[in-house]
């Protein structure tokens, strides 16, 4: 029967059909009274709540993806890592990050489409039918959003840290444009509350969006940036330590990777030690072969054996190279030259003590985690000894630039190579630090605090961070003070000439007051008319 009274006759509008049209699938507008201010029916009432609901399941669903999306997309720095962890667990290599990215994005634009679309035709006065084909689209949004959102604070709940910071870099770009939906949104607010009846009913449709935009204009006194700061008080370039090398442009821990990184300008390197079964220090971050050689074509019954447990002879038959081509661990990588394509087909397994040489041939500190051998590994108990004999015997590499990570017999480390600059994985106490002769910090870019940052520096204790990819994450640890950042990406970051988004606080002044003035006038103009 309703039905049959909303049938009545087709007004035909092609904006509001189009509008319709997309939304509902009704390609024609039905023609239906409008409640003039100051008039109310019971029917309107029950068309009012009906859009209602729909627009705050359509709405929750966009506010669900733009928190997935944003959070995502900041995660970007690790990527590799995500990559990485989904490779352990599948067995095989892909980059499920830019398959979420993309998928995410596409979610995120159909249901702005559909809010768009919603906010339009209320905007009109027409009662909003949404598609039963949106219907079950808006539900599969809102439950892909909530549930990666869920499984990724579960399994990944650090990036949540990354979130926060970032809010440091883009907070004074996101206030304008929440600023610019509210008042886009001011629209159909105003005009819903001049067709409303009664007074407080306007009131509680103007009430809650006043406080909104209030709050909103009120957030940047209680924001923070260290990337807001006067002029002339920005410290230097943080140094650039290449992770693994340059392993965007050649393989991982390979001796190509390592002079990509010194032609690209890297002021040192870092990578991963594990001990061979006879006793030859080389270059693998894996516990396992699997990702980064070979291993299945030559030792195919092996390829879950721990890489300590394998002879140098053996490590030497594999081919370190041919994965990267194969895999391209990056998204962001770019395309090989052909001479890159031959060298990098054509790395081995790097040795210590040739990294070490290499290093300090062209005087890079170098910094590295070193991997206790599994149990029966015949240098299981020394490897300690063992990786000091290579670092003081056979590199020739000169003792200051060894950043020495590894806390296990960290005393007697100093007693037999004074020179190294002993280096801590964690934050600590100062006056501990001090005890221990700790002059550099080696922290995940998630414990960034300037305050921290400041506090270690007037002890003479620098901090290097890691890894850190993304030119608005270096940009803040930049702003924040670090002395290094140990990244994939020298290549990208070495032609970064000042930090992103830096800028004095009269001219932050100038864009907030600027921003909230704008807006009050478009907004006052459009309840005016």
């Amino acid at each position: 029967v309703v039905r049959r009274r909303l049938l009545q006759r087709y007004e035909h509008q092609p904006f509001i059909s189009c509008l319709a049209g997309f939304y509902s699938c009704r390609w024609k507008r039905y023609q239906r009274r409008r409640t003039e201010p100051g008039k109310c029916c019971c029917k309107t009432v029950n068309q009012f709540k009906i859009s209602r609901n729909i627009d705050f399941c359509v709405g929750t669903a966009f506010c669900f993806s733009l928190v997935f999306l944003y959070m995502w997309g900041e995660a970007k720095n690790d990527y590799n890592n995500f990559d990485w962890y989904n490779y352990g667990n599948l067995g095989f290599w892909f980059l499920w990050s830019l398959v979420l990215l993309i998928v995410a994005a596409i979610l995120f634009m159909y249901i702005t489409l559909l809010l768009v679309l919603a906010m339009c035709l209320l905007a009109e006065g027409q009662q909003l039918y949404l598609h039963w084909s949106h219907k079950i689209g808006t539900f599969l949004v809102l439950g892909f959003s909530i549930t990666a959102l869920f499984i990724l604070s579960v399994l990944w709940g650090d990036q949540w840290k990354t979130v926060r910071l970032s809010f440091q870099i883009t907070a004074p770009y996101l206030h304008i444009g929440a600023i610019t939906i509210m008042v886009l949104l001011s629209w159909p607010v105003a005009l819903h509350a001049i067709r409303a009846d009664k007074k407080v009913v306007q009131v509680i449709i103007v009430g809650p969006y006043l406080a909104i935009l209030l709050f909103l204009f009120l957030i940047p006194l209680g924001m923070y940036s260290p990337c807001i700061r006067e002029m002339g008080t920005l410290g230097p370039k943080p140094a650039l330590i290449g992770h693994r090398g340059a392993p965007m442009l050649a393989p991982e821990n390979t001796e190509m990777s390592f002079q990509k990184t010194i032609e690209h300008g890297g002021d040192g390197l870092e990578t991963d030690v594990t001990i061979s079964y006879d006793g030859i220090p080389f270059l693998m971050h894996d516990s396992t072969l699997r990702r980064t050689t070979n291993i299945k074509e030559v030792y195919p019954n092996d390829t879950a054996q721990n890489a300590a447990l394998f002879s140098w002879d053996n490590l030497q038959e594999l081919n370190a190279g041919t994965w990267f081509l194969k895999d391209k661990p990056f998204s962001c990588m770019g395309s090989l030259s052909r001479a890159d394509q031959n060298q990098a087909m054509n790395q081995s397994i790097y040795k210590l003590s040739n990294f070490l040489r290499l290093a300090d041939s062209q005087n890079k500190v170098v910094i590295f985690d070193l991997y206790r051998p599994p149990e029966k590994h015949p240098y299981r108990n020394s490897w300690i000894n063992r990786t000091l004999e290579v670092i003081l015997n056979e590199s020739g590499i000169r003792p200051h630039l060894v950043l020495w990570l590894e806390n296990d017999m960290r005393s007697f480390v100093q007693s037999v190579a004074p020179g190294f600059q002993q280096t801590m994985g964690s934050k600590a106490p100062v006056e501990d630090l001090l005890m221990d002769n700790i002059v550099k910090l080696n922290l995940a870019y998630t414990e960034m605090s300037s305050e921290d940052i400041r506090k270690y520096a007037e002890a003479n204790i620098t901090t290097n961070l890691y890894v850190v990819n993304e030119p608005w994450l270096f940009s803040l640890a930049w702003c924040s003070g670090a002395h290094s950042v140990t990244t994939n990406a020298v290549h990208t970051l070495k032609n970064l000439n000042q930090p992103l988004f830096l800028m004095t606080p009269q001219q932050y002044n100038i864009m907030w007051i600027l921003t909230d003035l704008t807006s009050v006038l478009l907004i006052s103009l459009i309840f005016a008319l």
